[in-house]
């Protein structure tokens, strides 16, 4: 999987806006408020990949507050970096880590967020229960996990219909801009039979985390999840 983020850079966010219509902006600065919502001290963006979530944390958060933005391929944070420059916004610590070996103390963090990459970290990873450990260790006691990723909608047309867009659309599109087909391959496969908001609030329970939310977005084709340690 490293392989692959190492070689979709250059076209991930022309992609993501136009897979989904520029949506994916409006539901990560949905995130970005809800992250910043009681002013937290230090705000942590995992698996940032080219940064968005991060540069709409550092231009919407207080002064006070420290961002830091970890992601596992150089590819990813050298794009966000550059993104960051070019945008003139400064005071954002990008970090090359893995999540599964988190460099941070314990209780550190207030807030966690993470876009779009939860479903890489879950989705039949044989790690992922490592990663949520991690999540947890390095959150201060009451601190929030927030979430957006890709759900189910729960009317089975419109079900039916995002699938269909995902493998028919997605696939082809992502595969010719990009050059990269197995990945786009993986997202349609992955965002298709990836769990519902009730199977994901499921989980996150399980894993450690409570009042777990759940907020569908566009009738449950991504949703919002806010869990507290």
């Amino acid at each position: 999987m490293l392989k692959m983020f190492k070689a979709v850079p250059p076209s991930y966010d022309l992609l993501n806006r136009i897979l989904t219509l520029r949506m994916d902006e409006k539901w990560r600065k949905r995130a970005a408020v809800e992250c910043l919502s009681g002013n937290p001290k230090e705000v942590l963006d995992l698996c940032t990949g080219t940064g968005d979530l991060a540069l709409r944390l550092r231009k919407s958060a207080t002064p006070a507050t420290v961002v830091s933005a970890l992601d596992y391929s150089p590819p990813m944070l050298e794009r966000a970096k550059i993104k960051a420059r070019k945008s003139g916004i400064e005071g954002i610590n990008f970090i090359h880590g893995d999540v599964a070996d988190l460099p941070f103390s314990e209780n550190r963090f207030d807030v966690a967020g993470i876009a779009f990459a939860f479903r890489n970290l879950t989705f039949h990873n044989p790690d992922r229960d490592t990663f949520l450990k991690e999540i947890l260790r390095v959150l201060k006691p009451g601190g929030r996990l927030v979430i957006v990723e890709t759900c189910q909608p729960t009317n089975k047309l419109f079900r039916s219909l995002f699938h269909f867009y995902m493998k028919w659309i997605t696939v082809p599109i992502g595969g010719i801009i990009s050059g990269h087909y197995g990945a786009y391959r993986y997202l349609a496969h992955s965002a298709s039979n990836y769990w519902n908001c009730h199977e994901a609030s499921a989980f996150l329970s399980a894993s450690g985390f409570s009042k777990v939310k759940a907020f569908p977005l566009l009738g449950g084709i991504s949703a919002i999840y806010v869990a507290v340690k």
